[in-house]
C-alpha cells in the first residue's frame, strides 16, 4: 500500500480534485496505478504550493522592508521570478550539485584460508584485454566518486563541471598506507543549449578538460569495455550532419610512461630517457542503431622506444570500430543487445583502450569482437550472454601472435523481492606466440569458472539495480601449461588449478 503525505492545504485540495478526476477518466485503471498517478499529481501540486509559498515569502520581504534600511535583497517581481526559476531547476535537478557513485568491496578467500589470486584478467590473455567473468572473482576495493554541478543561465544555456576521484587497492585494511592508489580521473567543463550555436551545432554541446568520452560502452559482466576513449583534450558532441547522421569530434592526448632512448648511432652510450604523449582524433558517428567510429593516432619520438625484442614501437597508427545497439534481445524478443567490430594498426591495435599501449609495434594489427545481451527468459528468470575474442599478430615482435576467446553467461532467479540466486559460467581459449617479448613463453589452452553467488537487494528486477551484497562460491580450472606463460596469476604459489574459492562483496551504483 502506498503511504501519501499531503504537506499544504492546496496540495490537499489539489490531491482531492484529482482523485474524483482520475477515478472519472481511468475507470479501467488498476488501484496501483490510480495510486501512483495521484502521486505523480500530489508532488506536482506540492512543488507549485512551495513556489507559491517562496513567491510570498520574497514579496513580504520587499513590501515589509523598512525605509532607512539597505536596499533590499530583492526588489522586483522579475528578480522574484528569476529566484523560483532557480529554485525549481535546482529541484529538478537541471541546475546545483548532483553526486554519482560506483564502488565494489570484498573478500576473495581460497581453500587454504588465504588471500587469493582473481580479477577478471587474471589469466595470461588478461594482458591483452582478454577479461573472463567477474562474478566470484574479484578480490578488490575499487571506487568512483563523481561530483557534478550544473547551470543554467538566463539565456537558456547550460554547463557542467564534473570532478571523479577514483581509488582501488588490494588490502582489506582500514588503512591501507602504499598500497594504495587515488586518481582525479576525470575533470572537466561541458556546455550545452547554447543559443548562438545555429544549423548542424544547433543541439550540440562541446567541453575540454580530462575525461571518459560520453559513448563509451562496456560488458558489464566480464569488466571490460568494449571501447575506452579517454584522456586530456575537447571536443564537441551532437553535430547534426544529416536527418539520420549525428556525430562526434574529439580530440584527446595520453601520455606514455618514460622510456630508454637507445643512441642508435653508438649503442654503448646512454641515450636519456624520454616520454610520449599520443594524439588521438576521433570521429564517432552514429546513424539510427548503427555506430561507426574512425580514430587517427600520432605519438611524436615514440619511435624511439625500444621494446627490448629488436624491434622499435610504432608512432602512428589507426582504429576503427562498427557497433550495433539494439533494442531487443537479438530480435528474439524484450531486452537489448550491443554488437561491435574493431580493428586497428600501429598504435590503434590497442583496439579497447584507445592510444594506451606505447609498445605496439608498427606493424601490430588487431580485430576484436564483442557481443552482450540482455532478457527475461521467464518471468523471474534473466540471462545475460557476452563473447568476447580477438585475434592479433606482430604486436610487440615480428611474427608473434596472441589469438583468445571468451564465453560467459550470467544467470539470475528472482526468487523475491529482497533475494535472487545469481550464476555465472566463463570459459576462456587462448594460443599465445610472444617469441620472447618481456620473457613471455609460448602457451595455449583453455580457463573455465563457475560461480553460485546468493543476492540480497533492497529490490530486486533487472541486471542494472544496485547496490547488492552477494555470498558466492567459485570453482576454477585450467590447463597446466598455462602456469608457465609467466606473466598471470596462474600457477602463482597455492594457485594451479582445480580451486575453490569463497567470498563476499558489495556492489553500489547511482
Amino acid at each position: 500500500m502506498h503511504k501519501m503525505t499531503f504537506k499544504t492545504p492546496l496540495a490537499i485540495a489539489v490531491a482531492t480534485a484529482s482523485l474524483g478526476l482520475c477515478g472519472a477518466a481511468n475507470a479501467n485503471m488498476t488501484m496501483e496505478e490510480r495510486f501512483a498517478e495521484l502521486e505523480a499529481r500530489i508532488a506536482a501540486a506540492e512543488q507549485r504550493a512551495d513556489a507559491a509559498e517562496r513567491r510570498a515569502e520574497l514579496a513580504e520581504q520587499t513590501s515589509t522592508a523598512p525605509a532607512s534600511s539597505a536596499p533590499a535583497a530583492v526588489t522586483s517581481d522579475a528578480e522574484i521570478e528569476e529566484r523560483l526559476a532557480r529554485v525549481e531547476r535546482q529541484a529538478s535537478g537541471e541546475e546545483g550539485f548532483s553526486f554519482n557513485v560506483y564502488a565494489r568491496s570484498g573478500l576473495l578467500i581460497g581453500e587454504d584460508g588465504k588471500s587469493a589470486p582473481g580479477g577478471p584478467y587474471l589469466t595470461p590473455a588478461g594482458g591483452n584485454g582478454g577479461a573472463v567473468g567477474r562474478l566470484g572473482n574479484e578480490p578488490d576495493t575499487y571506487s568512483e566518486a563523481i561530483l557534478n554541478y550544473r547551470m543554467q543561465f538566463d539565456n537558456g544555456a547550460k554547463a557542467r563541471y564534473t570532478t571523479m576521484l577514483a581509488h582501488g587497492t588490494n588490502s582489506s585494511n582500514d588503512w591501507v598506507g602504499d598500497d594504495t592508489n587515488l586518481n582525479v580521473r576525470q575533470v572537466y567543463a561541458e556546455f550545452s543549449d547554447l543559443p548562438s550555436f545555429t544549423g548542424a551545432f544547433e543541439n550540440a554541446s562541446i567541453w575540454a578538460g580530462k575525461r571518459f568520452d560520453r559513448n563509451n560502452f562496456d560488458i558489464h559482466w566480464l569488466d571490460s569495455d568494449v571501447v575506452f576513449l579517454a584522456g586530456t583534450g575537447g571536443g564537441v558532441y551532437d553535430v547534426q550532419l544529416a536527418d539520420n547522421w549525428k556525430t562526434n569530434f574529439s580530440l584527446y592526448g595520453r601520455s606514455f610512461s618514460e622510456f630508454p632512448i637507445v643512441n642508435r648511432e653508438n649503442p654503448g652510450l646512454d641515450g636519456g630517457d624520454s616520454n610520449t604523449d599520443n594524439l588521438v582524433l576521433t570521429s564517432n558517428n552514429y546513424f539510427g542503431n548503427w555506430q561507426v567510429m574512425v580514430n587517427g593516432m600520432s605519438a611524436a619520438d615514440n619511435e624511439e622506444r625500444d621494446i627490448g625484442v629488436g624491434q622499435t614501437a610504432a608512432d602512428t597508427g589507426w582504429h576503427t570500430m562498427v557497433a550495433y545497439h539494439g533494442d531487443s534481445f537479438f530480435g528474439m524478443g524484450e531486452g537489448n543487445f550491443k554488437a561491435a567490430v574493431l580493428h586497428g594498426q600501429g598504435l590503434g591495435a590497442e583496439v579497447k583502450a584507445l592510444g594506451s599501449n606505447g609498445d605496439l609495434t608498427d606493424d601490430a594489427t588487431a580485430t576484436r569482437l564483442a557481443i552482450y545481451g540482455t532478457t527475461y527468459i521467464a518471468p523471474q528468470w534473466r540471462i545475460a550472454p557476452a563473447i568476447l575474442a580477438e585475434t592479433s599478430d606482430d604486436r610487440f615482435a615480428n611474427g608473434d601472435s596472441y589469438d583468445w576467446a571468451t564465453l560467459n553467461i550470467r544467470l539470475a532467479n528472482e526468487i523475491n523481492q529482497n533475494f535472487e540466486m545469481q550464476y555465472e559460467a566463463s570459459y576462456q581459449w587462448m594460443d599465445f606466440e610472444p617469441q620472447g617479448y618481456d620473457g613471455r613463453n609460448a602457451v595455449d589452452g583453455d580457463y573455465m569458472k563457475f560461480t553460485i553467488a546468493p543476492t540480497f537487494k533492497p529490490d530486486v528486477g533487472g541486471f542494472w539495480k544496485r547496490p547488492e551484497i552477494r555470498l558466492f562460491t567459485t570453482y576454477s580450472d585450467w590447463d597446466d601449461s598455462l602456469n608457465s606463460y609467466g606473466a598471470s596469476s596462474l600457477g602463482s604459489d597455492g594457485f594451479t588449478g582445480g580451486e575453490f574459492t569463497f567470498g563476499v562483496q558489495t556492489e553500489v551504483w547511482f
